[in-house]
């Protein structure tokens, strides 16, 4: 896969360097795993329009979704290495290129959206995004994967203890896995497709993502039978840069596509706000049984024990906690 990808991001540079010698647009491609009904195909598209827009058509942005140029991980490797202009990434794979971002994915952290957006445009969502800098990523804005809930083909969850002994597919990241072991679940860290396969398969009982993921990609045709709205953790979806290509552009232009995903990140949340309800009674309309209403403490208490085990997240979520007010 990453010699495959490799060769495909050579060939983009390429195509690339030959527009800007011959005095054409310069084509950057953004790739992401998802499908064209995803949320983050609108932030794309429209991260797209307002690039092209604002500088005069000299950017143009081409979007290629479905994993075409890899895995979410593959495709963060082959950005870190400037053989990959841009993606829109969900947060799970961060950690592994900056440590400090993995304070996002603590259980609980934010009670509600408004929180989360308080956090993430402020001081301390900024200061993140810079960590990704040491491994040659530039993080331009936060859009949105949103909370994340447990779906299971197995039976209804409605407090910590009912999740227990479920075979669940995890995203690629520590504090995850962490907060999975602490529920008592049998964790399984995958890629998103290869979770589909799996899901379809019988090999893992369930996973956990928001309901426009639920949604989208129709996961009671996956037998996912039942959805328990626990909103365990607020998932953001990383507009990224290469560093390099970021580092290519002038002042100008950086700010421009700076404020352009800042732009798209917020349509993104917004059009997300918007589809939630009707996607929900899909989902029910669907035949799923959807706990709205589970007993957060019983899950909170559950994963108290993630919380002790990263003391090195300790100040940052200190200052979460004072921004908040709490």
């Amino acid at each position: 896969m990453k010699k495959a990808l490799c060769i495909m991001a050579t060939a983009a540079v390429l195509t690339t360097a030959a527009a800007s010698m011959a005095g054409a647009e310069t084509v950057l491609q953004l790739g992401t795993t998802v499908n064209e009904q995803d949320s983050f195909q609108v932030a794309a598209e429209k991260f797209a329009e307002l690039v092209e827009e604002k500088t005069g058509g000299e950017y143009k942005i081409e979007i290629y979704p479905n994993g075409t140029l890899g895995g979410e991980s593959d495709m963060l490797d082959s950005m870190s290495m400037g053989m990959l202009d841009m993606g829109i990434i969900t947060a799970g794979p961060f950690v592994n290129f900056s440590e400090m971002m993995g304070v996002l994915d603590m259980p609980f952290l934010f009670a509600n959206n408004e929180e989360a957006y308080k956090i993430l445009d402020g001081e301390v969502g900024k200061e993140l995004l810079d960590t990704l800098e040491d491994a040659g990523l530039k993080g331009l804005a936060y859009a949105e994967r949103g909370f994340r809930n447990i779906t299971n083909s197995v039976r209804p969850v409605e407090k910590a203890e009912d999740v227990a002994g479920l075979k669940l597919r995890v995203m690629e990241n520590e504090v995850y896995t962490a907060t999975f072991n602490a529920l008592g679940v049998n964790t399984v860290p995958m890629a998103w497709a290869d979770a589909l396969t799996a899901m379809q398969q019988g090999t893992v009982d369930g996973e956990e993502n928001p309901i426009n993921v639920i949604f989208s990609y129709g996961l009671w045709d996956y037998d996912q039978k039942y959805v328990t709205l626990d909103r365990h953790s607020y998932s953001t979806a990383i507009i990224t840069m290469s560093l390099d290509k970021f580092n290519e552009l002038d002042d100008e232009t950086k700010q421009i596509f700076i404020d352009s995903a800042q732009e798209a990140a917020e349509f993104e949340r917004a059009w997300v706000a918007e589809q939630e309800a009707d996607q929900l009674q899909t989902i029910k309309d669907n035949g799923v049984e959807v706990v709205e209403d589970p007993d957060i403490e019983s899950f909170r208490e559950a994963v108290q024990s993630v919380y002790d085990a990263y003391p090195q997240y300790s100040e940052y979520i200190d200052r979460i906690h004072e921004e908040l007010g709490e």
